[in-house]
Formats: structure tokens, sequence, C-alpha cells
């Protein structure tokens, strides 16, 4: 049987609750949630509530912020939302129900729960939350769209649950204008074998900040896909649980910033039970003045999930002048009885041998140059498994290739041959 997490609305290792801790120098409380006088060392022992009244002011300062522009955020972070249900559009499929559930629902909070203000706030301020609940053992494809959302600052809560041996590619389209913060908790069936794949193709003016949860059954795969195209400000932040014997998450992303925008993700993998597996593997590209990405990838082997394999890794390729790409793997191992595990990062910009290859064979620089993007992006896109998204994506990514250099705000980079000449 799956395992969920507690669906108490407080859950904390190692840390005192701000209303319990002692003032210090006038701060009451620490502002990742609690104040013990030593700060948090492990990833798995960070505050979590579903109160948003639990977390302290949001300076900046916070692990899980400090990337993030937070001066921008303050309407999701600490102002009013509207919780109210929107529209969905959900075309009808067998062993699929798509349903507004009270938030006193049984399911909610069963994979997870906030670790930062503005999921919090999300979490306190919804009034339905939209359930998705997948059954049968045959193949389907299950999509979510919404596109009407608007300029209000708004708070989302999605569940969705996955009987066990249940199989489904699940497709969350998300376009338009937006200001959102939301949760979304996947709860996965033992031997279910779950697809699921996040699609931010926001309007230019959107901000989006994401808060993903999954707990994973016994002998149950869970593929979870992000991709991000679009948006202002978008921050996507995926955590799976791998609660039981067996379990496998594959945590897959693509993302294309261009000038101005911010995109990030952190993600979490917490392997808690024997035998489980997990790989990791994102990419980006970065073209345009001030176009920012930021990764942080944090996987915990506890001391109760001997036979573990576990790899992550994110690639980021810069293509203009004027990028930055932050990116911060993080492995924990607390038990030395594991198959494998490790981790990688790398941010550079065109090889030039591969450009010279296909200058070489005839192909002009800038047709050279995306042929080598698209090639390095297409990796995550072959991975999805329905040809139609794939088809759809690589039309998506050409787009993003063919926005000039003037567009972008920002010349190519120079090729290591120019630079030496220079």
């Amino acid at each position: 049987m799956t395992t969920p997490i507690a669906t108490n609305t407080t859950q904390s290792i190692d840390t005192v609750s701000p209303d319990a801790a002692p003032a210090q120098h006038g701060a009451k409380a620490h502002t990742d949630g609690g104040w013990s006088g030593v700060p948090v060392q492990t990833r798995s022992a960070r505050f979590a509530s579903a109160d948003v009244a639990d977390f302290g002011p949001v300076t900046g300062r916070e692990i899980v912020w400090k990337y993030t522009p937070v001066a921008r955020l303050g309407h999701l972070i600490d102002g009013d939302l509207d919780g109210s249900s929107y529209d969905v559009g959900f075309p009808a499929v067998d062993d699929v129900s798509v349903e507004w559930v009270p938030r006193t629902d049984s399911r909610i909070g069963s994979a997870g729960l906030p670790e930062e203000r503005a999921s919090a706030n999300a979490w306190s301020s919804f009034d339905e939350a939209l359930a998705v609940t997948i059954t049968g053992e045959d193949e389907k494809q299950v999509v979510v769209a919404r596109s009407s959302l608007g300029e209000t600052a708004r708070a989302a809560h999605t569940v969705i649950t996955a009987a066990p041996f249940s199989r489904a590619l699940v497709i969350l389209e998300n376009a338009g204008s937006a200001n959102l913060t939301e949760n979304i908790e996947f709860v996965i069936g033992d031997s279910a074998d779950i697809t699921v794949v996040s699609l931010q193709e926001w309007a230019d003016d959107a901000i989006h900040l994401a808060s993903h949860f999954a707990v994973v059954g016994r002998d149950a795969r869970f593929k979870h896909v992000v991709v991000t195209l679009g948006g202002d400000i978008v921050r996507v932040n995926p955590s799976v649980h791998l609660a039981n014997e067996g379990g496998d998450a594959e945590l897959l992303g693509l993302y294309f910033a261009d000038s101005g925008q911010h995109l990030e993700q952190q993600v979490y993998v917490d392997h808690d039970a024997p035998h489980t597996k997990s790989r990791v593997n994102y990419k980006g590209a970065l073209q345009g003045v001030k176009a920012r990405t930021v990764w942080i990838g944090d996987v915990l082997i506890r001391h109760s999930a001997p036979g573990t394999d576990s790899y992550e890794q994110n690639r980021n390729l810069v293509l203009t002048e004027g990028t930055r790409a932050d990116s911060v793997p993080n492995l924990e191992i607390e038990t030395g009885d594991i198959l494998g595990a490790g981790h990688a990062s790398a941010t550079g910009r065109f090889d030039d041998e591969q450009l010279f290859y296909l200058q070489a064979r005839g192909i002009p620089e800038q047709e050279a140059r995306r042929l080598v993007v698209r090639g390095f992006l297409i990796e995550i896109v072959q991975k999805i498994g329905s040809a139609e998204l794939q088809e759809h994506l690589a039309v998506r990514i050409e787009e993003e290739l063919l926005r000039s250099a003037t567009v972008s705000g920002a010349a190519p980079l120079a090729s290591a041959t120019e630079g030496a000449s220079a």
C-alpha cells in the first residue's frame, strides 16, 4: 500500500515553530519557519506547514528564496488571493474523473506540505481544489488546460490521484496572463505508471509560482516533466517522495529563457524506501540581456533506503551575452548500501567544433547554431512519450530559436576563434 505523508497541517524535524521560538536580538523566529539556534543542515529538516501564518516575512536571504526576485512577488507571497474555482478545459476520457472538491477533502495534504510562504499562502487561500482521479490499466491521455486566469492574484490547488496499476499521460497546459501561486499534489498508487507534463506557455506578463508534491507507491513509476517557454517569472518546484519499495521517479525539465525572463526550478527527490530509483535531467537555453535561469537539485538518500540508484544533472546552453544561469546540485547520503548516486552540472556556450563541422558542410552559421541548440534540447522532448506533444514542442523551440539577436537585446556569443583574433 502507498504510504502517504501525514495530512496534519504542520510538520517539522528538529525545528521550533515561530510562536514557540524565543526572541533573540528582537527576532522572534528564523524566517525559514523556526529558529532553534542552529541553521537547518539537511534538506529533510526544513520546516513545513499549510498555514501561511507559520512563516515569517520573506527577505530574499532565505535559502529557498535567495535566487528569486522576491521584490516583484509580494502580491503572491503576502497579499490576499482569489481562491475561487476557475475555467478549466478537460476533454472527457474513460476512467478519468475531474471535479472541484472542498478544501476539507481527505485527499488534500496526502503528498506534501509547503516549505515556503508563497506556497503556504496558496494553501491557506484556496476555496476548492481541482481533483483528478485516474483508474484503469489501459494507457490514456488526460489534458487539463487553463488560459483565462487573468491578472488577478490567485491561489490554486490540484490533487491528482492515480489508482494502483493505472497508466496515463497527464498534460497540464498553462497559457495566457496569470498572477498565480499554487500547489499540485500527485498520489501515485502501487504499480501505477504515470507521466505528467507541466507545460508553461504563459503570456509575457505572467507570474507563476508552483510547488509540486508527489508520493510514489510500491513498484510504481512516475515521470514528471516541466517545460517552461513563456512567462515573466516562472518558478516550478517539484518534490518527489519515494516512500515505498521499488518506486521509480524520472524528473525531466526543459526551459528557454529570453531577455528579462526569470525561470526557476528547485527539485527535491527523497529516497525513503529500499531499492528506489531516480533520474533527474534538466536542460535549458538562455538568450538576451538579463535572461535568468535557476536550477537547484536536492537528492536525499535516507538510512531507510538501501539499494538506491540515483543520478541528477543540469545542463545550460548560453546563446548570448548578458545572461545568467545558476545551477546548484546537492546530494545527501545517509547509508553506504547503495547501487549508485551522483550529480553533475555544466553551463557553457556553443561547441565551436560542432559549429565548424556544420559550417564546413555548407550550413550557414545561424542555421548551424539553431541545429546545435535544437539537438541539445530535443533529448528532453523525445522522452515525453507523446508524438503530438513532441511535435508541438519542437515547433515552439524552433520559434524561440528564430528570435533574432536584436529582439533578444544582445549579440550572439563569439566563437573561440573570433574571440582570439579580437
